[in-house]
């Protein structure tokens, strides 16, 4: 069962208190890039299908140079990589505003959008990798299982809660002010925020060599049916993020509403936190199967829903339901790819896991965007129906892939490194 917060007292005094908010402010622009990248590109260039692209592949550029980041980062440390690397993020981010309201074309804006893709801040991952460090150098050994899981459980809640309030702060900045803010804002908050969280103490700890010993499974165990319909589900959850916030900018726009997309989109947000969060409090025998299931179907029915909504009332109500799907849905996707994780191999799933979701949703945002040009609003809201049928298809797969699970405990995570 996972806890939702660090449990041992001694992993907070190790790493500071300042640690925690300073980690969760950090990743804040990493939230904010997407949408606002989107609101702002609909907002001055008057074209869903080029938002939808600009989106797209700032998240192909993140998927691919990501790893490339976790890996300099291993082999130099994090602020040899993170202080720079930060510090150019935060520049094209300042930059984007006066590149989308020049003459600039089409493709420029494309290419500063792919850079700002692919110099944002893994700081999700680098957050892991120091915690797990810390635990495996203060927390005696009899209790590191259950304080690694239980952080764990708290880095995947903070990661939700981020984009939570990413889009919600996007939307707001941009009804209240404009939609440049946003970007701007994300902009001084990767300059503050990112190089505090490089500069931090924990910065200086490195993994440790406790992992270098274990048998490490062969990577063809990666490609194991079971956990491939995990990377399916998550792939249908970027899809889903990725069609439901084009759509909503799509529908809101016809009535010159598009900025408000990020503040609407962030209802979905609140039931998502609540359920995500109340997925601990869920009983053992309510196995992870079981939660797919049932927490994807909820989110079938109420994408079904959104597809017909025809008004901004009906909308909000979709999106909340919709909320009470997605947080438990994505909980139990990151559980079930860290219980099903090969040997020795648990940084790997947890990256295929995070591609699969953001290519998804840079997918999904670039295709969405043509529907919505080109079909319409109408048939562009069935696009989120679809993705979730995708998670049910593939939580049906998963289950009847060995019947007998229903009947059998599902296994620990393994510990994540990064």
């Amino acid at each position: 069962m996972f806890h939702t917060r660090p449990t041992s007292s001694v992993l907070i005094r190790s790493a500071g208190l300042s640690y925690f908010p300073i980690a969760f402010i950090a990743r804040l622009p990493f939230a904010m890039m997407t949408v606002g990248v989107l609101t702002l590109v609909v907002a001055e260039r008057g074209s869903v299908t080029l938002g939808g692209l600009n989106s797209a592949v700032a998240g192909i550029g993140t998927a691919i140079a990501g790893p490339l980041l976790g890996a300099a980062a291993d082999r130099f440390g994090q602020r040899r990589v993170l202080v720079p690397v930060g510090l150019v993020n935060a520049a094209l981010l300042g930059a984007f505003p006066f590149v989308v309201a020049s003459t600039a074309a089409n493709a420029t804006l494309l290419a500063l959008s792919v850079l700002i893709g692919a110099s944002a801040p893994q700081i999700a991952p680098m957050s892991r990798t120091r915690l797990m460090a810390i635990i495996r150098r203060s927390v005696r050994q009899d209790r590191r299982e259950k304080v690694l899981n239980g952080t764990m459980a708290y880095e995947s809640a903070a990661d939700e809660m981020v984009f939570i309030v990413g889009p919600f702060l996007v939307g707001l900045l941009a009804v209240a002010i404009a939609p440049w803010v946003a970007i701007a804002g994300a902009s001084a908050l990767t300059f503050v925020f990112v190089t505090a969280f490089a500069l931090h103490p924990t910065g200086r700890l490195h993994p440790g060599t406790e992992h270098s010993a274990t048998s490490q499974a062969p990577a063809r165990e990666l490609f194991r049916f079971r956990l491939l319909t995990v990377v399916v589900g998550t792939l249908g959850v970027g899809i889903f993020f990725g069609a439901t916030l084009t759509s909503l900018t799509g529908f809101l726009a016809v009535d010159g509403d598009g900025d408000s997309a990020g503040l609407l989109y962030g209802v979905m947000g609140i039931g998502s936190a609540v359920l995500a969060l109340g997925t601990a409090a869920l009983p053992e025998r309510f196995t992870l199967t079981a939660r797919w299931l049932a927490f994807g179907s909820l989110l079938l029915a109420a994408a079904i829903g959104y597809a017909f909504a025809r008004s901004g009332t009906g909308l909000v109500v979709a999106l909340a339901v919709l909320g009470c799907g997605i947080g438990p849905t994505l909980v139990t996707l990151y559980s079930l790819g860290a219980t099903l994780s090969p040997a020795g191999r648990s940084a790997t799933t947890m990256t295929m896991l995070n591609s699969a979701v953001v290519v998804g949703q840079a997918v999904a945002s670039a295709v969405t965007g043509v529907v919505v040009d080109r079909l319409g609003v109408t048939t562009a809201l069935a696009a989120p129906a679809l993705a979730a049928a995708l998670v049910v298809a593939s939580a049906a797969a998963y289950a009847l892939s060995q019947p007998r699970a229903a009947t059998q405990p599902e296994r620990d995570p393994e510990p994540v490194p990064a």
